[in-house]
């Protein structure tokens, strides 16, 4: 059994079709998804979806991309995570990627976030893109690690990787990890413990090999698990097994 830690299925590509992705996840022993939360005005959908649907949970929060829309504030969010079915705040973090300083409304935001997160006792589910060294600062410096949570996507190096485990953090790998040029990533994920990975689809976004080029969907999520048990030289039932129980522990509610 596999839980997606971190998919969109509020998003066009997936909710136009949510009654056969669903059947499709569930058909691949994909017993849980988190479906991530990116702006305010989406928290209702992306809320809806969950309650309405017994293997699906959800996040609230704002991605550090979205400068335009309602901005959180800590009462908001601590109000929004007392709805049923909401088991952590984000994705927040830092994207410098595309977006060029001044910055600090960005930095304020995931402030905000780390703070929510405590008061909630929630886990965080962080972004971080272009943004390693900020992303860690900022966590240090607000106490990230009294929330604990997990660094989704990852595609940092493996010295963010163990700065983020001596937080306390999970690292979740996507589809980028079976990608053939992703050989340092990769490298990566040989190296972060067993018993501190997640695995995540970030659908509809990043289709795992032999997939690449389809729309994502949390079925595919055994790809992914697939590749870390390769890298690891495990069996990909224990890697299935081990990233399941790490889901609900951090998720605290994924039963």
């Amino acid at each position: 059994m596999y839980v997606d830690s971190h998919c969109h299925l509020s998003f066009p590509e997936l909710a136009a079709d949510i009654d056969g992705v669903l059947a499709r996840m569930r058909a691949a022993s994909v017993h849980a998804a988190v479906n991530i939360c990116t702006t305010l005005e989406e928290f209702e959908t992306v809320h809806g979806l969950a309650v309405a649907q017994p293997d699906v949970w959800c996040t609230v929060g704002v991605h550090p991309d979205t400068q335009a829309g309602l901005e959180p504030s800590v009462d908001k969010l601590l109000q929004l995570a007392q709805r049923p079915k909401v088991v952590a705040i984000g994705e927040t973090g830092l994207d410098y990627f595309r977006l060029t300083e001044p910055l600090e409304w960005q930095r304020d935001r995931f402030r905000i976030h780390i703070r929510a997160a405590r008061a909630a006792g929630l886990p965080l589910v962080i972004h971080t893109r272009a943004a390693a060294d900020d992303t860690l600062r900022i966590m240090r410096e607000e106490g990230a690690e009294q929330a604990g949570g997990v660094m989704h996507c990852f595609t940092e190096s493996a010295q963010v990787a163990r700065a983020a485990l001596a937080l306390g953090f999970y690292i979740s790998f996507s589809g980028i990890v079976t990608f053939k040029n992703a050989r340092e990533l990769q490298a990566v994920a040989a190296e972060v413990p067993l018993d501190r990975i997640l695995i995540e689809t970030d659908s509809p976004y990043l289709a795992p090999v032999p997939l690449r080029g389809k729309t994502n969907e949390p079925g595919y999520v055994p790809h992914v698990a697939a590749k870390i048990a390769s890298l690891k030289g495990v069996s990909l039932e224990a890697v299935a097994t081990a990233t399941a129980q790490n889901a609900r522990k951090l998720f605290n509610v994924l039963q």
